[in-house]
């Protein structure tokens, strides 16, 4: 599907102009902050309503939130994603556990790469046949992944092997290619021990992907702070970073204030690393994530009177897409599940016909009902950017994000150009930046 040119708001046509190079910025790399706080809930956090109208701490966040909102977060659990081989095969030693600090995280199309003797194998995604993300995870004996291999070019054998120790037992996990795609490789894992999942092997063998631009091996401090303290569902190759800040005292706070925690889930695939490397955003192409949301929540959201603030960017997108695959549905009532997928302009050519919120997703409940299903899974490619109508959303808390990407048209669709007064005040007072820094409660002008 090709990308609208323009957008319709209150009778008037609005072309799009803008291009990457206005969602750039300096950073300096002292503001990037590459290893957590102390403490989750001491990172700052800057409000905005139209301005800059208060600062503070995530642990105080419940004081800039009336009573009456729900805060949405994304329950995905990064995955030990990233699985390092020697590349003679080497048997000898036994692996309990993943050496976090003798090897480098890099890049896996970075030159230095050739001087490691390892191969690295970092899973993106399973395949179709193992779909969706929870299928992957609970596999025996093998499994098929989308994965970057670092060192390919070393990889002269059939199989990539390495011998694992679980509960005493040995056992020997081997890689296999099967096929490559588009730079990326089909490989398909298998291990000799009948009851253990794939989830267990990644958990025993696997590193924690962190972010390219933190140059240095995961450790035991990255393993828990990496990751939300609600993280239930496996899947992520990347934290949902908004959420990393909530830590029981602010909960405690939030649930003293009856301001109304939910969940659901969207797994981040490795698109959020990816650069935006077009000059224009429309010829951008947004990976396709899974949503997962079960029944109770999408009633939930059909029917409180609650204003939603989504935690990330991540919950963002899984609640806005709920809206335009209830629409998807409703334009195509004979629709099958493994269909409803949302691409990544259909928000911007789907014809509403101003249906409600309320009656969309009321609709939506009923056609699962209908369908059986207690969890809707799908994916969604949805690209929120300036001109976005959000139909769900009163309000995002987020941190701040790199220069030139996706993450930032988000915040220019709910800000517009006021974004770089946003950042331009955080960079002057010393905020930090990407995943392990700092955040903002943007409240959006149509709540």
């Amino acid at each position: 599907m090709n990308p609208p040119k323009s957008w319709h708001l209150n009778g008037f046509s609005y072309f799009y102009i803008m291009k990457m190079a206005d969602f750039d910025y300096n950073l300096p790399d002292e503001r990037i902050a590459y290893t957590p706080a102390a403490n989750r809930s001491d990172s700052k956090i800057l409000v905005w309503d139209q301005s800059i109208i208060a600062e503070g701490q995530y642990k105080d966040i419940a004081d800039y939130i009336p009573k009456g909102h729900s805060l949405f977060f994304n329950n995905s659990k990064v995955i030990a994603a990233r699985i390092l081989f020697d590349k003679s095969n080497g048997l000898n030693d036994l692996e309990q556990m993943p050496s976090m600090d003798a090897e480098k995280m890099i890049d896996p199309n970075s030159s230095t790469n050739s001087r490691l003797h390892k191969i690295e194998i970092f899973c993106l995604e399973p395949t179709a046949a193992f779909t969706p993300v929870q299928l992957a995870m609970q596999a025996t004996n093998k499994v098929q992944w989308k994965c970057l291999v670092g060192g390919a070019k070393k990889w002269k054998s059939e199989f990539l092997q390495k011998e694992l120790l679980y509960d005493q037992i040995s056992i020997l996990l081997s890689a296999k290619k099967i096929a490559q795609e588009d730079g990326q490789f089909i490989i398909e894992f298998s291990w000799d021990h009948p009851t253990i999942i794939f989830s267990e092997i990644i958990a025993l063998v696997g590193q924690i992907p962190l972010p390219p631009y933190i140059q240095r091996a995961a450790n035991e401090t990255d393993k828990d702070r990496y990751q939300t303290t609600y993280a239930s569902s496996e899947g992520s190759v990347a934290a949902p970073t908004a959420g990393l800040h909530f830590d029981a005292t602010v909960f405690k706070a939030l649930s003293a204030k009856e301001i109304e925690n939910k969940f659901i889930t969207l797994h981040v695939g490795a698109g959020t690393f990816m650069p935006v490397k077009v000059d224009d955003y429309h010829d951008h192409l947004m990976h396709a994530e899974f949503i997962d949301v079960d029944l109770q929540t999408i009633e939930y959201l059909a029917t409180t009177s609650n204003k939603i603030i989504a935690v990330g960017t991540t919950s963002l997108r899984t609640l806005e897409s709920l809206y335009w695959m209830a629409i998807k549905i409703k334009q195509h009532p004979k629709i099958d599940t493994n269909e409803l997928n949302l691409l990544q302009w259909e928000a911007y050519t789907l014809e509403a016909h101003h249906i409600t919120v309320q009656k969309a997703l009321l609709f939506l409940k009923e056609w699962m009902i209908q369908k059986k299903l207690n969890t809707l899974i799908a994916t969604t490619q949805l690209m929120v950017k300036p001109g976005y109508q959000f139909k769900i959303c009163k309000g995002l808390i987020t941190n701040f994000h790199q220069p030139k990407s996706t993450l930032l048209l988000i915040i220019a669709a709910i800000a517009g150009d006021q974004w770089k007064t946003v950042y331009q005040h955080a960079l002057a007072n010393e905020y930090r930046f990407l995943s392990y820094g700092d955040g903002c409660l943007f409240w959006l002008n149509h709540r």
